[in-house]
């Protein structure tokens, strides 16, 4: 299962918005014969990919096991069923890591396997492919994406010096890294503070972009909150034009920005709210209907504070550089708290270093 789990991080910043599995399949003497990874959209799954690398080597299929990330699929999408797929070869033992909770799924890719005498496990490997699938896993369970926060900072907890330099506070290692995640993301998102402040690009660097088919290199959905619509229409954001989306209220935004921006980005109304909703609740509904399963945020501390307050990030990427700077400007805004709080708002999942930095990972307390 390790080399199926390697294989499906090889296919992390290719396959969104479906889940990156990962396939490895082994003969009855005990040797690796094939393995794979899924493809872009509309390309092969990964048991697919694992079972042509086999057949490509010479090697048969008839007896083998296959170890792969998520249950096989057992519906026609744009792929037809993995599950037959793995029927007709004749493997003897699929050993799955996670059963998946896709509606189209969930249970029916190994009943089929049984159906047909295939031997089937579950569980093993099962919390790294739950962490490389957490972004689709949220979605399908609870219909909106997994939403990380990434930051960086020095050791005394700030993103710049008081006169805003901040370039860089962290090493070439860790913003390589920081590259890494944004390239798995289905959207990168922002705010127009940042936008007016920093004029950044938030796309992903060429090396970070698989090839694909015939396509060019997927690139992740951009979003700016940007309720006023202040974006300037020159914003290295907006380039090439109608690729980014602009998330506005139409209360506050004004007639002549919604014609000057609307060849230049899609622009979305801020979603209404249902019953017990909160905004972000509506924004991340809005996100997970275009099938994005993490939002990777990267904002100023206002924003990035605002929605840490409400509750609104699952997890925390936090790179932080040996380095104290004194004044400068805060990693969070946050609101005043009056009492210490009796329990942690935030769990650490794991720490890294990266370079002469440290990545942290924080999960969010239910």
């Amino acid at each position: 299962m390790a080399d199926a789990l390697a294989m499906a991080e090889e296919g992390l910043s290719l396959a969104p918005p479906n889940p990156s599995v990962g396939c490895s399949i082994w003969s009855p003497e005990g040797l690796c014969i094939g393995r794979g990874h899924t493809q872009e959209t509309g390309g092969p799954h990964a048991e697919v990919m694992a079972m042509r690398d086999a057949i490509a080597k010479g090697a048969s299929l008839a007896g083998s096991t296959a170890y792969v990330t998520l249950e096989p699929c057992a519906h026609h999408g744009r792929t037809p069923p993995c599950a037959d797929a793995l029927v007709k070869a004749g493997l003897a033992r699929v050993v799955m890591a996670l059963e998946d909770p896709n509606p189209l799924v969930a249970g029916q890719g190994r009943r089929r396997l049984e159906a047909h005498g295939i031997t089937v496990q579950s569980g093993l490997g099962a919390g790294q492919a739950q962490d490389q699938l957490r972004g689709f896993l949220h979605r399908m369970r609870h219909q909106r994406p997994w939403v990380r926060m990434k930051m960086a900072a020095s050791l005394d907890a700030r993103t710049a010096l008081p006169n805003g330099e901040s370039q860089w506070i962290t090493s070439p290692a860790a913003r390589e890294d920081g590259h890494r995640w944004r390239a798995r993301a289905g959207a990168v998102l922002t705010g127009i503070g940042t936008v007016l402040a920093d004029d950044p690009r938030l796309d992903v660097r060429q090396q970070f972009c698989p090839a694909r088919s015939g396509q060019a290199p997927r690139q992740p959905m951009r979003v700016v909150l940007d309720r006023a619509l202040r974006c300037p229409s020159h914003a290295r954001i907006l380039q090439p034009p109608g690729l980014t989306h602009l998330v506005y209220d139409p209360v506050r935004a004004e007639a002549r920005d919604i014609a000057r921006l609307e060849g230049l980005a899609t622009l979305w109304p801020w979603p209404g709210t249902a019953a017990g909703e909160t905004e972000w609740d509506a924004l991340w509904r809005l996100l997970a209907s275009h099938a994005i399963n993490e939002v990777h945020v990267e904002a100023g501390a206002t924003l990035s504070g605002a929605m840490v307050a409400a509750h609104a990030v699952d997890e925390c990427l936090l790179y932080m550089a040996p380095v104290c700077l004194g004044p400068g400007r805060p990693l969070l805004d946050l609101p005043e708290r009056q009492t210490l709080p009796d329990h942690a708002d935030w769990t650490f999942f794991d720490a890294t270093p990266v370079g002469p930095d440290m990545r942290l990972r924080l999960l969010r307390q239910p």
